[in-house]
This record gives C-alpha cells, structure tokens and sequence, in this order.
C-alpha cells in the first residue's frame, strides 16, 4: 500500500459502498485498507458510529440505508484515519438540515486540528461558512480566487446599512437610494446604495443629521451574489 494513502482523505460525490455488504463490515474493511489495525480500527469506528448516532445500523446492508445514511458512513471512512489532507465533493448531498449542522461542525473541528481542506461545491453559503479560500472554476479557467473575506469587500458595490435609536425618515436622493428599510419602536435598519462619488463621511455626516446612528457597517455581498455578479460580469454560461 503506498504510504501517502495514510494521509489522504476523499469523499467523492457519488456513492462509493458496496451496497450488498453490511455496514460495519465495509468500514472496517475501508478501514484497514488506510493502515488501521483492526483494533484500532474497531475503536475509531465505535466512536464515530456512536457520535454520528448510525449504531443500530452495524448489521444493516448499505442498500437498506437511506442516502443520508449513505453519506454519513462514506463521510467516517473518510476522516477514520486522521488523515491531513481531505477533499470533500458535495460532501451534504442527502442530509437534512439537522445531519448537515453535525458534518459542518466535524468538518471545521478538522480544520482547527490542521487537516488541509479541500472542498468543492455549488453551495455558496457553504463557502462562506466552511472555505478561508476559493476559487471559481469555469470550463478549467479560473474566473475568481482569493480569501472569501477580501472577496467579498471587494466586491461591496457601495452599499451599507444603518441602524438608527427609533423612527427616522429617510428618502433616496442624488447621494443614495434606500435599498430595504425595517422599523420599529426601538429602531430603524436601512440598507442603502450610494453614488459612486459619495465617501462614507459624507454618508455619515447627512445620517448624523437625521437621527442617532446606532451602527453603521458595509453591507458586504454573500458569496451567491458574487458568483452571479462574476458569471454576468463575464457573460458565461453556467454548465449544468
């Protein structure tokens, strides 16, 4: 068995079980094929099982599992041996809500232990929760890369939200359009876009006339406005 297999950890998209072979049989087997002794696989295996809550399935053929059960073995077998670089595809298809908090978590206790992690996927808010870097591919060129959090500052296009103490009136003018507005008794939330040559000082020193500012913050992009801003910006057509 080549050595650099010990430090390496994929889970494909696409199912990768054997679907006649029962479950704890096959994660032992995968197991023992990343250099675990039985015994020390045995012992991961028992606590995986236990944490991710799938040990009445020990026993069970794979083909009885439901997709998200599926993917929660595909997923144990791919960290069982510890390994330092992983790379997940998709690694949420079949999971409820619920089930994808629990591998999110898992997934980023794993970053903070210092795997390396690689991760592909078309769920932008996973990106933004789980990625520190990306890269945007299209048809093998790459059309946007860097850290998520200058990505996205980058990209704020003029826009900033205010919160003001109570009731305020604010209209659009030449210096801004009011986006989005929520109000209530206790305060005021606005979302608003300014011209190009309108500083934030000037912004502020205009609010500071209206009312009393509670916050005022740059109202930055998610990573799915940004990935369609930079499909259009480059007039691609998504491969589907």
């Amino acid at each position: 068995m080549p050595q650099d297999v010990e430090f390496i950890g994929y889970l494909p998209e696409e199912r990768g079980l054997y679907r006649k072979m029962k479950v704890g049989e096959q994660a032992l087997y995968l197991a023992r094929l990343k250099g675990l002794s039985k015994a020390e696989a045995m012992r991961r295996l028992k606590y995986w099982f236990k944490k991710l809550e799938i040990v009445d399935w020990w026993g069970k053929k794979v083909e009885e599992l439901s997709k998200g059960m599926q993917q929660k073995v595909q997923f144990i077998t791919t960290i069982l041996h510890e390994p330092k670089l992983l790379i997940f595809d998709e690694p949420f298809t079949g999971f409820d809500p619920l089930n994808t908090k629990v591998v999110k978590d898992e997934i980023l206790f794993l970053r903070e232990k210092g795997a390396t992690i690689i991760f592909s996927t078309h769920n932008m808010s996973s990106v933004e929760e789980l990625c520190d870097n990306i890269t945007l591919i299209n048809k093998a060129k790459t059309i946007l890369e860097g850290r998520v959090d200058e990505i996205r500052s980058a990209w704020a296009a003029n826009e900033y939200e205010l919160v003001f103490k109570g009731k305020v009136t604010v209209e659009s003018n030449s210096h801004y359009s009011i986006l989005d507005r929520k109000e209530d008794n206790v305060s005021s939330l606005m979302k608003l876009k300014t011209k190009d040559n309108i500083t934030t000082n000037d912004i502020l020193q205009i609010m500071m006339k209206t009312g009393e500012i509670v916050s005022f913050n740059p109202a930055l992009p998610s990573m799915n406005e940004i990935f369609i801003r930079a499909v259009e910006a480059r007039n691609i057509e998504i491969d589907k």
